[in-house]
C-alpha cells in the first residue's frame, strides 16, 4: 500500500504540473494585457518598473519558467489587481469560508443521499421509491443557481426565515447548503438505489436471510459496506464540484469566498489569482482522489491493492 501511495503522489504531482502549464499558457494566450488600464497613465519610467516587478517584461516561456521556480519555494505571487497582497493571503483568508460551506454541503449531501438511496432500494416500485427518485430527478434538472434564487424569493422574501445574502452566523449558510447539496442529494441517492438493489439479489444476502440474521445486522455488514463502494467512486467529483463550482450560489448569496474571488480574478485578468486559485482546486481534486482510493480498503477489506496491480 505505501508503495502505491508513493507512485499515485507522483501521478498526481504530474497531473498537477500538467494542469499548471496549460492553465498558464492559456491565460496568457488571451489578447492584451492585464497591466494595461492600471499603468496607462504612469510615467514610462514607474510604467516600466511596474511591468519588471510582475515580470510582464519578459516573454511567455521566461514568465513561465520564473513562476515555476516561485512555487517550487512556495511563492503564488502578489495579485495584479490588488498590489501587496499575495495569493497565499487571499487563499488562507477566503478559503475557510468556501471550505465551511463546501463540507456542509457535502456532507449533507452524502449522508441524506445514501440514507435516501437505502430507503428506496429496500422499498423498491412502492411510494417512497417513486418520492426519493422524483427528488433526485429534480435534483439533477434543477441547476443550483436556480434553486438558490428560487430560495431566495421563497424562504428570505416571502417568509423572511433566513438572509438573503452576506455572511455571518449559521442562518447565512443554511440557504447556499441547501442550493449546494441538493444536486449531491439526487446524484447519491440514485447511485444508492441501483447498488443497494444489485447487492440484495445477491447469493450471500439470501444466504444471511436464511440463516436468521437480524435485518439490522443484514443492511449494516452485508448490504451498506458492499452497496456503498460505488458511491465513494463519485465522491472526488463531487468534492471538486462543490468547492469548484461554488462560485456562482457564493456570487448569488454575497459569499466573500474563494469562487467569488475566482470569478473576480477572471473579470479582472488577475493572472497570478487564476493560476494560484487553480492550483489550489486541482491539488483538491487530485487529493480528494488518493483519499477515496485509500476508503475503499477501509470500507471494504476485500478491496487491497495487491503487489502485482502497483508494477
Amino acid at each position: 500500500m505505501l508503495k502505491y501511495i508513493l507512485k499515485r503522489v507522483l501521478y498526481m504531482v504530474l497531473t498537477l504540473w500538467i494542469v499548471i502549464t496549460i492553465t498558464f499558457f492559456l491565460i496568457h494566450a488571451i489578447p492584451g494585457n492585464p497591466l494595461a488600464s492600471l499603468a496607462r497613465n504612469l510615467p514610462p519610467q514607474v510604467r516600466a518598473n511596474y511591468y519588471a516587478k510582475y515580470g510582464l517584461d519578459k516573454s511567455v516561456p521566461q514568465q513561465y519558467v520564473m513562476f515555476l521556480k516561485n512555487l517550487f519555494h512556495g511563492d503564488l505571487g502578489e495579485s495584479l489587481k490588488f498590489p501587496g497582497r499575495s495569493v497565499t493571503d487571499i487563499i488562507s483568508e477566503h478559503a475557510p469560508i468556501s471550505a465551511r460551506l463546501g463540507i456542509q454541503a457535502i456532507l449533507i449531501g452524502v449522508i441524506v443521499g445514501i440514507v435516501l438511496g437505502i430507503i428506496a432500494g429496500f422499498k423498491r416500485n412502492r411510494w417512497p421509491d417513486h418520492l426519493v427518485m422524483f427528488v433526485a430527478i429534480l435534483g439533477v434538472c434543477l441547476p443550483s443557481f436556480v434553486l438558490a434564487a428560487l430560495l431566495q424569493y421563497i424562504l428570505s422574501v416571502k417568509i423572511e426565515l433566513f438572509p438573503t445574502a452576506g455572511w455571518g452566523t449559521g442562518k447565512y449558510t443554511v440557504l447556499p447548503t441547501i442550493a449546494l447539496c441538493f444536486g449531491s442529494i439526487a446524484t447519491y441517492a440514485r447511485y444508492m438505489r441501483s447498488s443497494v438493489l444489485d447487492v440484495i439479489n445477491q447469493d450471500y444476502i439470501l444466504t444471511a436471510k436464511a440463516k436468521g440474521i437480524s435485518n439490522f445486522s443484514l443492511i449494516w455488514k452485508h448490504v451498506i459496506r458492499n452497496a456503498i463502494i460505488p458511491a465513494i467512486t463519485i465522491l472526488p467529483p463531487q468534492i471538486a464540484g462543490i468547492f469548484g463550482g461554488s462560485f456562482v450560489i457564493e456570487s448569488i448569496f454575497a459569499i466573500p469566498g474563494l469562487g467569488s474571488n475566482l470569478v473576480d480574478a477572471v473579470n479582472n485578468r488577475d493572472y497570478t489569482v487564476i493560476m494560484g486559485l487553480t492550483i489550489f482546486y486541482c491539488a483538491l481534486y487530485i487529493i480528494s482522489l488518493l483519499v477515496v482510493d485509500i476508503l475503499y480498503g477501509v470500507v471494504d477489506p476485500r478491496v487491497r491493492v495487491s503487489e502485482d496491480t502497483t508494477e
